[in-house]
Formats: structure tokens, sequence, C-alpha cells
């Protein structure tokens, strides 16, 4: 067994951490070779408190946002391997971390992520939606940029511009240096720290640009592992709003310090935008996987897209009015 850095960005994550950090220590992987950090950007809730009752690292994010923590958990880590776990993710079975780590023995694999949102049943209607459609931001379904198994798809990518190979236990996918590559490196990604400390990941680690810069220096070959996390995304339509608003937010924030080439491809951002206005191809997207998969979660689909597109707009123009 490789050692494994867990790292774990927190902010007020009480209603999740517990779960997520008990998944981690009931994994059948020797407890010596795993060590878990968690850094935390001033939670004042019982964040603090649960991570210390599982006895793990804590370390202080003084910049608060889950990049500046992740960037802080890989300079603290000191295992072969680091695993970046949100606080809303919960490993689905015991041999998950066997599962994920596996692929490693190929020495050319620098990185690894699961090619699912774990579905279950008992989880919120907006989490198995997520799950169902394998995004939590519906746009991605229309811009050919998501890497999570849909349901309605029956696939996890729709980029055929990217050399992949299937392995059995999962797809190695060769990136190429200069085009569009998926939106890896969240939700349980796990890459080799040696190769991680090669980036420019200081004072902020995005995953994206992360895994393009490396690209660029040829360490490009990447495994998803057919298997799932469980992703708690959102309880509520409130909370599904507020992350909505946090990403586009922070998009528009950060651009200018971003690595990777965001393209921004007007003909598919336009078809979203008239399939979501004239809501009937979405209910007919949300029909097509209810024969799929029974599940009343699906005709969240078209609420979904109406509250992002409403929210990515007047975020859009609040932000440029603002900063022109």
């Amino acid at each position: 067994m490789k050692s494994i850095s867990i790292v774990i960005p927190t902010f007020n994550s009480a209603g999740t951490l517990h779960q997520c950090l008990e998944s981690i220590f009931k994994q059948d992987y020797s407890l010596d070779k795993i060590e878990v950090i968690v850094v935390d950007g001033g939670s004042v809730d019982k964040t603090l408190d649960i991570a210390r009752s599982f006895k793990v690292k804590v370390f202080k994010n003084f910049l608060r946002t889950g990049e500046a923590g992740k960037s802080i958990g890989l300079i603290e880590s000191k295992g072969e391997l680091v695993a970046f776990i949100d606080s809303d993710n919960v490993l689905p079975n015991s041999s998950w971390l066997k599962a994920m780590t596996s692929c490693f023995d190929n020495k050319d694999v620098i990185g690894a992520e699961p090619y699912a949102f774990s579905y279950r049943k008992h989880d919120s209607f907006i989490n198995r939606y997520t799950a169902l459609f394998g995004v939590c931001d519906p746009l991605q379904l229309y811009v050919s940029n998501r890497n999570r198994w849909s349901w309605v798809k029956l696939n996890w990518t729709d980029d055929t511009s990217q050399e992949i190979v299937d392995v059995g236990t999962y797809y190695l996918i060769k990136l190429k240096r200069g085009a569009k590559i998926p939106t890896i490196g969240a939700n349980g990604f796990i890459g080799r720290r040696e190769v991680l400390l090669k980036a420019d990941y200081k004072p902020y680690y995005f995953d994206i640009d992360v895994i393009y810069e490396l690209t660029q220096m040829g360490f490009n070959k990447i495994a998803m592992i057919r298997i799932g996390i469980v992703h708690l995304y959102a309880d509520n339509v409130t909370t599904f709003i507020r992350k909505t608003y946090r990403r586009i937010r922070d998009y528009l924030y950060f651009r200018k310090y971003r690595k990777y080439p965001w393209r921004t491809n007007t003909k598919e951002i336009a078809k979203f935008a008239f399939f979501t206005l004239t809501l009937l191809p979405l209910i007919k997207e949300a029909i097509k996987g209810y024969k799929i998969k029974v599940d009343t979660a699906w005709f969240f689909h078209p609420f979904a897209c109406l509250l992002l597109l409403l929210t990515y707009g007047f975020t859009y123009f609040l932000f440029e009015g603002t900063h022109c």
C-alpha cells in the first residue's frame, strides 16, 4: 500500500464532515499509511470539534477558500499520494481507497478520479439529481465539459478529442497538450505528490489549472476509475442557489489568476439558454432519464437550469458592472 495524505478543506462543514471522516476511517487500508489533514477557513460551527474527535491534523486557512485550503494541505502533506476529498464527500464503501490507488502501479499514471457520483435513494432530491445527471452545474451537459457518469447520456464524457483506453477497472486518459481538457481534479481526485508539487499551486490550488499545467509538462496520464463517490452537494434549493452563486462569483473574481485557457463556446451556451427558456427540451431529457432509472429527482432538471441561468446572468452583470 502506498502512503496517502487526505486533504479536506472545511468552512462551517459540521453538517457533512462527520460522515466524510467516518467513511475514511472505515477504509480497508492500513491506518499507518493514511494521513488526514483538515484545513479550516475559520468555521464558527462544530466543524473543528468534529475534526478533533477523529484526531486528524488541523491547519488554519486564513484565505478561507477551498482552493487555498487545498494548497495548504498539499504543502503539509507527507504521503506518496495526495487525495483531495471535499468535506461534503463520503467514500461509498470500505474498499474505495484500494480501488482508487491500484492504478498507480502504472508509473505513468499521475492522477486518478472516480468516474461517477454515487447514487443513493435516501439522499435529498437535489443530491440524487446531481448523481443521476453526473453534474452539479447542468451547463456542463451542453458544453461537453463533464467527467462523471450520466444516466441520461449513459457515458461519463462527451469529449472525443482525448485519447481514452478502456483498461477494465478504469479508463486511461492521455490528455493532449494545448487542448481543452475535462474538469478533472475535485471530489475524490488522487495524485502523485511529487508530480503535483511541480505545478503552480500557491496560494490557490485550482484543480483544473494544476491538471492543465502538468499536461503541458508531459504529465498527462489520468485514470478514471470505475467507481463512484458520494457528493452531498445540496439538501435544498437555497443551498443549490448559494453554491451556484459562489461558483460563478469565484470564477469571475479569480479568472485573471487562472492558468487554464477557458474557451467559451457561444453556440453551446446559446443552446443551453434556449433549452432553459423554452423548457420543453429539458422536460424531454428528464422523461428520458426517468425511463432509464425511475426517480422523480429527474424533474428538478428544468428548475436547476433556470436557477443556474438566472444566477449566472445576474452575478455576471452585477460583477461586470461593479468592475468596469
